[in-house]
C-alpha cells in the first residue's frame, strides 16, 4: 500500500527490466489479513509478494538506469509544457518529456479534481520492533473503517509502512486532525492499536490531498508521455499502483522507440483503454470498502470464497503480453 507493497506482478515486471526486488532484502508477504467490524479473517495470496520501501526500490532503479547510460540531474520542476520542463536551477528543453510525478501535480499539467468528498492519503512509517514483527508477520493487513481503510506491511528493515486512504469527510469528523483520526480507528480496532504501539505519536505523518482515484488520462499532446499516477490513478486498495507505473513506463518506451515524440497521443489513448477495466474494478472495490455493506460482505468473501479475491487481484492489473499492447507502425498514411 502506498509504495510499500510489491505484488507478484510488480516483481515479475521489474525482473524483466533487470531489477530483482528479491535481492534487496524485501520482507516476505504471503497472506492477507482483513479487519472489519471487530472481525478478523485471513486468506493466502495467490503468489508470494514483498514489503519493500520506495527508498530501496528507487535506489535500485536509479542505479540500473545509470548503468544503462542514463544521466541523472536533480532539480525542482515548477511547470511542464510541451518541450520544456521549467526547473528551479534551469529550464530543461527536450523534444520528449516523460511526466512521472506520481500523485503530485505540476503546474500546467494538473489533473481535474471534481469529487465532492475528495480522497486523501495519510502515511507514517513506524520503527522496527519485535512486537510489530510478531503481530504483522508475513501479512499485508487491511483495516476497514467508515470512510476509508488502512494498510500495514513490514518492509525490508523491519519497519512498518502504515497508509490510509480516506474521504475528506472522515478526516473532518476527526476535527481535521490526522492524529485524532488514527486514535479513533485504534479505539475501535484493538489489533490496529497494538500495531501502532506507544511510539507512533513521534512518527511523522505524511499527507496528500485530493487524490483523483479513478482518473485516467485519455489523451495528451505530442512529446508528453504521462506515466504512473499521471496516466491512471488506481485505488491503493488493489495493491497494483507500482505494477501500473511499471507497465506504463514499458508501454511508453515501446511507443517512443517506434514513433518518437509524435507517438505520445497514440500511447496515451492505448494505455487509457488498457487501464480502464482494472481501474474501474478497483474503484468499485474501494467504494465497498468505505461503506458498511462492504464491511459486512468482505470478511464473508475472504473466509468462504477467497478465490474471488484472487480474481479481483488478477483483474486489477495491465497485461502487456497481449499483442495489442505493442505500438502500431507510424507511417505518413497512419501517423502516430
Amino acid at each position: 500500500m502506498c509504495g510499500g507493497f510489491m505484488s507478484w506482478r510488480s516483481l515479475a515486471q521489474l525482473v524483466t527490466l533487470g531489477v530483482d526486488p528479491r535481492t534487496l532484502g524485501g520482507h516476505a508477504v504471503d497472506h492477507l489479513k482483513l479487519f472489519t467490524g471487530g472481525r478478523a479473517v485471513q486468506t493466502p495470496l495467490p503468489h508470494a509478494a514483498l514489503g519493500l520501501s520506495r527508498h530501496a526500490l528507487d535506489t535500485a532503479l536509479r542505479k540500473a538506469a545509470i548503468e544503462a547510460g542514463a544521466k541523472l540531474e536533480i532539480d525542482t520542476i515548477r511547470a511542464v509544457v510541451p518541450g520544456l520542463a521549467a526547473g528551479q536551477s534551469q529550464d530543461w528543453h527536450a523534444e520528449t518529456i516523460f511526466l512521472a510525478s506520481g500523485k503530485h501535480d505540476v503546474r500546467d499539467q494538473a489533473r481535474p479534481r471534481t469529487a465532492g468528498d475528495p480522497a486523501l492519503g495519510l502515511r507514517l512509517r513506524l520503527p522496527a520492533s519485535l512486537e510489530r514483527k510478531s503481530l504483522i508477520g508475513s501479512a499485508i493487513e487491511l483495516h476497514l473503517f467508515r470512510g476509508g481503510y488502512a494498510g500495514i506491511v513490514l518492509q525490508e528493515d523491519g519497519s512498518a509502512n502504515v497508509c490510509l486512504a480516506l474521504r475528506k469527510s472522515a478526516l473532518t469528523a476527526a476535527g481535521s486532525d490526522p492524529r485524532r483520526l488514527l486514535e479513533g480507528v485504534a479505539e475501535r480496532n484493538e489489533h490496529f492499536a497494538a500495531c501502532l504501539g506507544d511510539d507512533w505519536h513521534s512518527a511523522k505523518i505524511e499527507t496528500i490531498g485530493a487524490v483523483p482515484y479513478g482518473w485516467i488520462a485519455q489523451d495528451t499532446t505530442q512529446g508528453l508521455f504521462r506515466l504512473g499516477d499521471q496516466a491512471a490513478v488506481i485505488p491503493s486498495l488493489a495493491g497494483e499502483g507500482m505494477s501500473i507505473a511499471v507497465a506504463s513506463g514499458i508501454m511508453a518506451a515501446r511507443y517512443w522507440l517506434q514513433g518518437g515524440a509524435e507517438a505520445a497521443p497514440a500511447y496515451q489513448r492505448a494505455f487509457a483503454a488498457r487501464a480502464h477495466p482494472p481501474v474501474q474494478l478497483a474503484k468499485a472495490a474501494r467504494g465497498l470498502a468505505e461503506r458498511r455493506l462492504g464491511h459486512l460482505v468482505a470478511p464473508v468473501v475472504a473466509s468462504l470464497a477467497p478465490g474471488l479475491l484472487t480474481k479481483l487481484a488478477e483483474r486489477c492489473r495491465i497485461d502487456l503480453a497481449r499483442p495489442e499492447a505493442s505500438p502500431p507502425a507510424c507511417t505518413k498514411a497512419r501517423p502516430c
